[in-house]
């Protein structure tokens, strides 16, 4: 396994529609156990593999809580098949939004029908924070960042300061 890097904001590509998986091999399995270890060394809940900069619709998530053990789940071509009509606010952060955090309002649950490492069909029904996870990853795979869901001057605001840090990086360097 292998932590790969990850785009940060504003890189282009995080707005890039993921294509689907044709075929779930070895190479699927090790970008998920890659994203897996990625995930884990960057504190993050999910990770979708647009985010190391593979524009396939993999992502793979882990919401265990501190004191149990990890329970990762890796999704191939995940489709979010029904969300609830209660809505909540979960406060969200991004590994490719690096210390920028904000308050979304998302569906309170969600099932997800997805194709597992080994290509079986498999579905989940999640709520709270693997329901707001799920959507999270689900919408990098269509492009969409937790930003787009703020209003223009929230996410205007947040866009500069990363591509400001992102230009004083480069000169420092």
């Amino acid at each position: 396994m292998t932590v790969r890097s990850i785009v940060v904001a504003p890189d282009k590509r995080l707005k890039f529609r993921s294509n689907p998986v044709e075929t779930v091999d070895e190479e699927i399995r090790t970008l998920l156990s890659d994203m897996l270890e990625t995930m884990y060394a960057g504190d993050g809940l999910g990770l979708a593999a647009i985010q190391i900069g593979v524009p396939k619709r993999v992502m793979v998530v882990d919401v265990h809580r501190l004191d149990d053990p990890p329970a990762p789940i890796k999704m191939i071509n995940p489709v979010i098949t029904w969300f609830s009509p209660e809505r909540i606010v979960y406060q969200e952060g991004c590994l490719s939004f690096p210390e920028y955090f904000a308050d979304i309002e998302r569906a309170a649950e969600v099932r997800v029908s997805y194709l597992d490492e080994n290509g079986e069909a498999r579905e989940v029904q999640a709520s709270e924070t693997l329901a707001v996870c799920l959507q999270h990853e689900v919408d990098h795979l269509d492009g969409k960042l937790f930003v787009d869901h703020l209003s223009l001057v929230k996410r205007n605001i947040i866009l500069r300061k990363m591509a400001k840090a992102r230009r004083a990086k480069v000169i420092d360097a």
